[in-house]
């Protein structure tokens, strides 16, 4: 079911022109600078938390919509929720709005080694929300939010903030100003 996702999405992010890795040339497990060129283009980085919590959030959101489904379809269902998702945010529409109302003033899309990363973290965060249930999930998701908030000054709730409703503070306050 991965395997399936990652061809879906491979195909799709293709179509819209993502590149395969980095221009940089090579692919980095990890990218830990998310105001450098290289973040969004390897492998993982910190926004690969995020990605976590949409595993979280989207196996919820499946098993509230149709608790009668197999446990097995409902990991698929999240991981095709995954891949629409990557497929959305990188769509020239929302590349633009990071870069215009986010601190992501350069991001330039996902490389398909990025959203490989994303769609494994989101498979990841379906298995850590089976293995936890609710309550221990949601303590987890808000423990990430925090170090993310506290380490790279954005997380997921941020992300989502600037997306649909731009603050100038909150800018000012990632930017570190």
């Amino acid at each position: 079911m991965l395997a399936g996702a990652l061809v879906i999405g491979t195909f799709a992010l293709r179509v819209q022109g993502r590149l395969w890795i980095c221009a940089c040339g090579y692919v980095s497990f990890w990218c830990g600078d998310i105001n450098s060129p290289g973040n969004s283009q390897h492998l993982f980085d910190p926004y690969t938390f995020t990605h976590i919590l949409h595993g979280f959030l989207f196996f919820g959101f499946v098993c509230l919509l149709w608790p009668r489904l197999d446990g097995y379809w409902k990991t698929a269902a999240t991981l095709a929720l995954e891949t629409l998702w990557e497929v959305i945010e990188n769509s020239t529409f929302i590349i633009e709005r990071y870069r215009s109302q986010t601190i992501s003033l350069g991001y330039t899309g996902d490389t398909i080694v990025n959203s490989f990363g994303d769609l494994i973290a989101c498979a990841v965060g379906v298995i850590v929300a089976r293995w936890l249930g609710v309550a221990k999930t949601v303590i987890l998701a808000i423990a990430i939010e925090l170090v993310l908030l506290a380490t790279v000054r954005d997380n997921l709730l941020l992300n989502i903030i600037m997306l649909f409703y731009p603050s100038e503070a909150i800018r000012a306050w990632q930017s570190g100003q």
